[in-house]
């Protein structure tokens, strides 16, 4: 009878080692320091928030909580030190949590987001009437969706730089470590300031994309999914003790030097201009981009 239980523990001690999207670890090294570890089993960026409480023989002097963005793989932490003199061995405990985006804040509510349709095309933004199933059976209570009425086949580029966190196709994949909503075609992109803008009733083109990919400002994405006669474009992130995501509404460049919110039923003709595209790329980037 032991070698039945001895087994299933083995499978549950497995599943909840393997199985986790970050898990984090503290191991003291040769001279008695404690370092902090992290591994992030998905394929696309995550945040960690480390709180430290009872320290003995050890301080830490930084802010806490201790947030760190983790990429894919192993990542190093931080260190605490054993403090000069002291006799005992270094002594802690803390508390870690992963989050989807940013939980530090410092967001750009005023950023310049390209409409993710065609340069050139009059578009006609809609009233998105629901995100039902985006957190599976839960709704928000309180949420901000821009959709543009659209037509199966109609391209649609980024908004803004990010990296793919995630592509949903027709149906949702299963067994996968962590899911960023509950829809079908839909493009979650992680941004440089933490938020995560969700495309619903986009198709990616997944041979030229997948997750963990950076795409700029103004690349294409993918097409309307069909079936669908408009996109759906979200900005949320989490905020840490919060039971749920918080919205942002964004500024949508209108032409060149202008940008303002999209109210439903408003025409507009679609702009990328060059100087909003190359906003958040480095130098290298920015060259690669004028060459085109």
């Amino acid at each position: 009878m032991k070698k039945p239980v001895l087994f299933a523990l083995m499978l549950y001690t497995a599943y909840f080692t393997i199985a986790q999207p970050v898990e984090v670890r503290s191991d003291y090294n040769d001279v008695g320091n404690v370092d902090f570890v992290a591994y992030n089993n998905t394929k696309a960026p995550l945040f960690v928030s480390v709180i430290l409480g009872d320290l003995q023989n050890t301080d830490y002097a930084g802010p806490m909580p201790i947030v760190k963005m983790l990429e894919p793989g192993f990542n190093t932490l931080f260190t605490l030190e054993k403090q000069i003199g002291s006799e005992g061995q270094v002594q802690f405990h803390y508390e870690s949590k992963y989050y989807l985006s940013d939980p530090k804040g410092g967001f750009n509510y005023d950023f310049p987001y390209l409409i993710p349709l065609m340069p050139g095309r009059k578009v006609k933004s809609v009233l998105v009437k629901d995100i039902n199933g985006f957190m599976g059976p839960k709704v928000p209570k309180s949420w901000t969706a821009t959709g543009f009425k659209g037509q199966p086949g109609d391209k649609v580029f980024a908004a803004r730089n990010g990296i793919i966190v995630e592509i949903a196709g027709e149906k949702r994949k299963a067994g996968k470590l962590l899911d960023y909503n509950g829809w079908d075609n839909a493009a979650t992109i992680l941004q440089p300031d933490g938020t995560l803008a969700c495309y619903r009733n986009v198709a990616v083109n997944e041979k030229k994309w997948e997750t963990g990919d950076k795409i700029y400002a103004g690349q294409l994405l993918g097409e309307i999914a069909d079936g669908a006669n408009e996109l759906d474009f979200l900005i949320y992130h989490e905020i840490p003790g919060s039971k749920g995501l918080t919205f942002i509404a964004p500024q949508f460049v209108l032409s060149e030097g202008k940008t303002d919110l999209i109210l439903s039923g408003t025409e507009l003709t679609v702009a990328h201009p060059p100087e909003i595209r190359v906003l958040e790329m480095d130098k290298k980037e920015k060259r690669k981009f004028n060459k085109k």
